[in-house]
């Protein structure tokens, strides 16, 4: 009876919980829910872009207490909410900081054409449509992402004597990068805003995972050992990763 009670409270301890959609300020905002066996206490924060919210709960709480503690948290969301820096439109005259340096977008006159640097003036020349120019051009970023993403990761993995299948580069909420058990690797295309060492350490930590899938003592030593600035690198994160996240695409 009691081995019969203890797989049945595993069971119920790895239950997710369903995320749900709460209005604060007169705005819907979503609540997702994940459980970590490590947590002693629930842990709430706002997504990296700052639209939503994540709340980490202890593997054996169930969903009405992780939900009320939501709702006691109202005030706290609200008021972080407001301090998140508004959102930067990519259109002409937008400034973005393409591998951390400061560009300005303009629009050319030209109908056609390939989008391209101005070095000496810091531009990124967008030619075409201006009603398409947003979409036009965080499609050029992030060919520019994976364009860099995928020249790290091919560095990192001879040096690291390993392997990987493909590379893709999407626009995650939550996560600058991952790697799956079948050794594809997938990234953030707003890394190719931050400073290309920053890229860089994301492409040694991921590529790491194909030797280790954790995050313990030997993983990191691994990623140390070719990437002496990744303590830096994820120092960097802290304090700027959200601003990555301002940059948004016209609708």
């Amino acid at each position: 009876m009691a081995g019969l009670l203890r797989k049945f409270v595993k069971a119920w301890s790895e239950v997710p919980v369903e995320p749900y959609s709460i209005v604060i300020d007169d705005r819907p905002v979503i609540v997702n829910f994940r459980r970590n066996s490590r947590a002693k206490r629930i842990i709430i924060r706002l997504t990296r872009d700052a639209t939503g919210v994540a709340v980490t709960i202890p593997k054996n709480m169930n969903a009405s207490r992780a939900q009320a503690f939501v709702e006691k948290s109202v005030p706290w969301i609200s008021k972080h909410l407001k301090q998140c820096a508004p959102k930067t439109v990519l259109g002409p005259g937008s400034v973005i900081p393409l591998r951390g340096i400061p560009h300005e977008v303009h629009a050319t006159t030209a109908r056609r054409g390939l989008i391209t640097l101005d070095p000496g003036a810091r531009r990124i020349l967008v030619p075409g449509d201006p009603r398409h120019l947003s979409r036009r051009l965080q499609d050029w970023l992030k060919a520019q992402a994976k364009a860099d993403l995928t020249e790290a990761s091919a560095r990192y993995a001879k040096s690291m004597a390993v392997d990987f299948k493909r590379i893709s580069v999407r626009d995650q909420k939550s996560r600058w990068g991952s790697c799956s058990a079948a050794g594809d690797l997938s990234y953030n295309w707003r890394l190719i805003l931050a400073p290309s060492h920053i890229l860089d350490y994301v492409a040694a930590h991921e590529v790491a995972h194909r030797q280790h899938m954790n995050h313990g003592p030997r993983f990191w030593r691994l990623v140390l050992t070719h990437c002496p600035h990744a303590s830096t690198a994820k120092h960097w994160f802290k304090s700027n990763g959200a601003e990555l996240h301002r940059f948004t695409v016209s609708q």
